[in-house]
């Protein structure tokens, strides 16, 4: 694994490069707190199925912008986004407003921002709809209604992965997670 400082608007962030060289990269961004080897066992299993990851250890302070500098700073044009919790939500919005970077997204415990979460909160109403290949998991049934009202803002196949009893996707269901990136990273 390949730990790198790369700079990002308004100064840097940690990454960790890992996997084989290949023409699929996945971008993991997890929730604010946690830790930065939260996405170390959903690496390895992508890894084994010839995707390079990039896994942001922390996105305290990091946005759209940054989120693109970093691309660029590793020359990664295309990747396939990935988040959880609040990782999620930027992901949702990069998904949302930016056009040709992004080939796919799998999201964790959060519905897209202009759909009312689970206790009715809308983090962004004015969140354009997403135009990718999207899978949104959900660790329990309360959010299930967020998850269906966001297909209506996805314009492109939608899947709701329900997982109950998950608190925390990436850290306990590392295989199902996995396998969901890799079904969107396949062409067919």
């Amino acid at each position: 694994m390949d730990y790198k400082q790369v700079a990002a608007r308004g100064g840097s962030c940690s990454v960790r490069i890992a996997g084989p060289e290949s023409r699929h990269a996945v971008l993991l961004l997890p929730g604010v707190g946690d830790s930065p080897d939260l996405y170390d066992g959903v690496a390895e299993r992508l890894h084994n199925s010839d995707l390079r990851t990039v896994a942001v250890e922390d996105i305290t302070g990091l946005d759209h912008d940054g989120v693109l500098a970093v691309l660029d700073e590793l020359s990664l044009p295309w990747v396939h986004l990935v988040g959880s919790r609040e990782g999620a939500e930027l992901a949702w919005g990069l998904a949302a407003r930016t056009f040709g970077r992004f080939a796919s997204l799998v999201v964790c415990d959060r519905g897209h921002p202009a759909v009312a979460d689970d206790r009715g909160v809308v983090l962004s109403a004015d969140c354009p709809p997403v135009e990718l290949p999207t899978t949104l998991m959900i660790g329990s049934s309360l959010r299930r209604a967020s998850a269906d009202g966001s297909g209506r803002v996805v314009y492109s196949e939608f899947r709701v992965v329900q997982l109950d009893g998950i608190a925390n996707i990436p850290a306990d269901a590392t295989a199902e997670l996995a396998t969901e990136i890799v079904l969107r990273t396949s062409p067919w």
